[in-house]
């Protein structure tokens, strides 16, 4: 089997790529370099290109006729960006989104796995969420994301190509064998932000300690990057036989910020200070999503703990430096 991975040069994308070489699937690459790594695509058939570029995924097509299925994970991803540059945002994410939905169409590809974000719903009083669950995207970048799926829906409905949206929230961990994890060096989610203060001997400041939560911090769904890529990678395999276009990824569980703290100074063998600080303009209490839908239909689940997606980007951090200059 072969498939074309959109931004397979990513964080997410490229260890999507690193799952299907594992799982005996062929990807090529796809990714325009603006975020991504070419070193992250070394030794893999790439093209470095625009995902709305008609001529080039044509040529992608020709040059592999057997692709027989397309992961997009191409997108821009940074929340506070989204809400600075929403008309870039909406150009990167839905507009050539539709351009390159239309390249598949014409190339005869009809299986499509869109690597979605579940941002896009609204958080229940319990901070779970389902499939079924009322969407409410906060940001446009989250909005893009529900735009793209509704875009997506119709088009399905009145053309020859079938897709899957597979949602999730918060990655960390790299590739436990280390070819590739986040390329940022300075992450602005709570565990970079922790990694920080660990490498330079400052406190991790927890920004809002009154949400309704177990313990008054906001609550996330950290899962693993390898887990997702399996996901991705369980859905190729049996995408013809899936009935529903959407899935959620996540633990089952969430973890607090204040959890996420304990967990890291379990791993490391120096403990961070932790501070509490009011709340960021913005901040939420957060959410997780229940999986059994997942579970059910791609005989999936999150296998790695909190502690060992920690303890992979740690690693990966130490790394960082000397894979990517």
């Amino acid at each position: 089997m072969r498939v074309l991975i959109t931004g397979g040069a990513g964080y997410i994308g490229s260890t999507v790529a690193s799952a299907c070489l594992d799982a005996g699937i062929e990807p090529v690459i796809l990714d325009n370099l603006i975020t991504g790594r070419r070193e992250f695509a070394k030794g893999r058939a790439f093209y470095e290109g625009d995902i709305s570029d008609g001529p080039l995924i044509d040529k992608i097509f020709a040059e592999y006729p057997d692709i027989e299925a397309v992961v997009h994970c191409a997108a821009l991803i940074v929340v506070p960006d989204s809400v600075a540059d929403p008309i870039g945002y909406y150009r990167a994410n839905v507009t050539k989104s539709l351009e390159f939905v239309d390249h598949l169409i014409r190339n005869g590809c009809t299986r499509m796995i869109f690597s979605s974000s579940a941002s896009i719903y609204r958080t229940g009083d319990d901070h779970t969420v389902t499939e079924d669950s009322p969407l409410d995207p906060q940001s446009p970048y989250a909005r893009t994301k529900a735009v793209c799926e509704a875009m997506f829906a119709d088009i399905a409905a009145g053309r020859p190509i079938k897709i899957l949206s597979l949602r999730y929230f918060n990655p960390i961990g790299a590739d436990p064998e280390m070819r590739t994890g986040l390329q940022l060096r300075r992450p602005s989610h709570a565990l970079g932000k922790m990694i920080e203060a660990y490498e330079e001997g400052v406190p991790f400041r927890i920004t809002g300690t009154g949400y309704p939560t177990r313990d008054g911090t906001g609550i996330r769904d950290y899962v693993h990057v390898w887990d997702l890529a399996t996901a991705h990678v369980a859905a190729l395999r049996r995408f013809d036989g899936l009935d529903v276009d959407v899935i959620n990824l996540g633990t089952g569980a969430g973890t607090t910020v204040r959890e996420l703290a304990e967990a890291f100074n379990r791993v490391v063998d120096r403990p961070i200070e932790v501070v509490e600080t009011d709340p960021r303009p913005g901040d939420v209490a957060g959410a997780y999503t229940r999986s059994d839908r997942a579970r059910s239909l791609l005989d999936w689940q999150a296998r790695y703990s909190v502690e060992e997606g920690i303890r992979h980007s740690l690693e990966w951090a130490g790394l960082r430096e000397s894979r990517l200059g």
